[in-house]
């Protein structure tokens, strides 16, 4: 039996997913559904979180290619951890999303994988930030990434405002990933969202029958 390399690049497992990451006067919130696929058809995880930690206060989120998203994430955690022991003091947002944006350049013809990372430090506070699949960075008040992204571009633009409340931010979050996993048949499962503010990060799972449901008129 063969196997064509290629075909087993593109259909290896993906997330599949939809993921945001929006500011909020204080904080910022980092979120994700829980589904993976394989080959964008067939499902085989509904609990995976896709909200990674690299350094206390900083979480990126991963869209593509699982394993490839792993693999970066992974050596970013190392460099960071290894950059705040040399400076003494925790990493920038900036700087982590620095590295995410090298390690996706410098690897962009072997990597299937986009980054959202957000954060908080005492510099700028809140910031979210966007790494494309070929190592583009940018710096915005909210984004969203993955599949089910497609479906929720109007109620994004149309929803968001700048200095939410915290409950205000999370309800947005939450409403984003409920109509997308609504109309995305490779977005699913449970809603991972992460809260990072100065005071801390708290994980909220939502699961899917405790989601709002959303009608057509």
């Amino acid at each position: 039996m063969n196997i064509e390399i290629s075909d087993s690049k593109i259909k290896g497992v993906s997330t599949g997913t939809t993921i945001l990451a929006v500011k909020f006067n204080g904080g910022v919130i980092i979120g994700s559904d829980s589904r993976a696929s394989m080959g964008g058809s067939y499902v085989c995880s509904k609990t995976i979180n896709k909200l990674i930690q690299v350094h206390d206060r900083i979480f990126c989120c991963i869209a593509g290619s699982l394993a490839d998203a792993q693999a970066v994430t992974k050596m970013a955690k190392f460099q960071l951890s290894f950059h705040s022991i040399q400076m003494e003091s925790p990493p920038l947002v900036k700087a982590a999303a620095s590295v995410m944006k090298e390690l996706c350049y410098s690897n962009k013809e072997e990597l299937q994988a986009g980054f959202i990372t957000a954060g908080w430090d005492r510099k700028k506070g809140p910031q979210v930030y966007t790494v494309s699949l070929g190592g583009m960075l940018l710096s915005q008040p909210f984004t969203i990434g993955g599949s089910g992204s497609t479906y929720i571009y109007g109620y994004v633009d149309a929803k968001y405002k700048p200095d939410m409340s915290r409950e205000e931010c999370q309800q947005f979050a939450t409403n984003a990933i409920a109509l997308a996993i609504g109309r995305d048949n490779v977005s699913g499962g449970v809603v991972h969202l992460v809260v990072i503010a100065e005071d801390g990060v708290e994980h909220v799972v939502i699961p899917g029958d405790k989601l709002p449901k959303f009608h057509d008129e």
